[in-house]
């Protein structure tokens, strides 16, 4: 078995705050340690399920560089640094059987949600797929039955398991916090937390079959919300993007890929100062 394990940081356990996840700050060197023994605990939980898995680890926050590799189970292959194809999803291409997703959170707009946003949350307020709004949760669950891959299981807040609910009934959920609001949080042990995952990955991996995960087949009609209005006008000049009011961009996508492509492209020329 070939298992992706695509890891972000909002949603680690004692996560808060926007200085808990941003290099440079003192309490990034202490919640990044966190994030690494979260995914960690995930890894076992594979190896548990399968003595024989090959293990993806995609670093999946910001840049890309927030796993510490040598507290990494060394059986593990860790897929770090940006830009890269598929983004937080890095691996997908070697043709994994399943996808695990640890400290995700909810998508920008959820109320009571720790951290939310969507791919930039200085850059994007909505992702629009024909017309469905999706988090990075559902972006990449979609992407992922688009491979071919089960998304089997979600950590981070309960904002993120009730988002699991809509976009793959029968993913199985480890809640490490409750959200108390965008930046407070009512959060479990560390330490419990690494126990929580491990438990539930081999469950998880056992019950692939029975997840039903949100596909996007065909065309993609796609619609992004930014912030402000200038944040437009690079993304302009890609051929075949168009405005459809003064903040969002629309875009006709072959299929989900070249979509997931170009959102990642407007979140970068979004940033871009004028």
């Amino acid at each position: 078995m070939r298992v992706l394990i695509s890891v972000d940081m909002e949603g680690i356990a004692g996560v808060v705050h926007g200085d808990d996840i941003r290099p440079g700050h003192s309490e990034y060197e202490r919640h990044r340690a966190l994030l690494t023994a979260e995914a960690d605990a995930a890894v076992r939980g594979v190896f548990a399920h399968d003595p024989g898995a090959e293990v993806l680890v995609a670093d999946a926050h910001a840049q890309f560089r927030n796993l510490l590799p040598a507290a990494l189970d060394r059986r593990a292959v860790l897929l770090r640094g940006a830009p890269r194809p598929d983004g937080m999803m890095a691996g997908l291409s070697t043709g994994p059987d399943a996808v695990l997703f640890i400290g995700y959170h909810g998508k920008a707009g959820t109320a009571r949600s720790v951290l939310a946003h969507t791919v930039s949350g200085g850059v994007i307020s909505d992702v629009r797929c024909n017309g469905r709004s999706l988090g990075e949760l559902g972006l990449n669950v979609a992407l992922a039955a688009h491979h071919g891959a089960a998304p089997v299981l979600v950590s981070g807040d309960d904002t993120v398991a009730a988002e699991a609910a809509e976009v793959a009934p029968g993913m199985r959920c480890v809640t490490v916090k409750n959200a108390l609001g965008a930046r407070a949080a009512s959060s479990v042990h560390p330490e419990e937390a690494c126990e929580r995952i491990a438990r539930a990955v081999p469950e998880a991996l056992a019950g692939r079959a029975d997840v039903r995960p949100l596909r996007l087949d065909g065309p993609v009609r796609l619609e992004v919300r930014v912030h402000r209005p200038h944040m437009t006008e690079y993304a302009l000049l890609v051929p075949g993007m168009s405005r459809v009011d003064g903040c969002t961009l629309g875009y006709d996508a072959a299929d989900l890929p070249s979509a997931y492509g170009v959102i990642e492209l407007i979140a970068t020329l979004g940033a871009v100062r004028l």
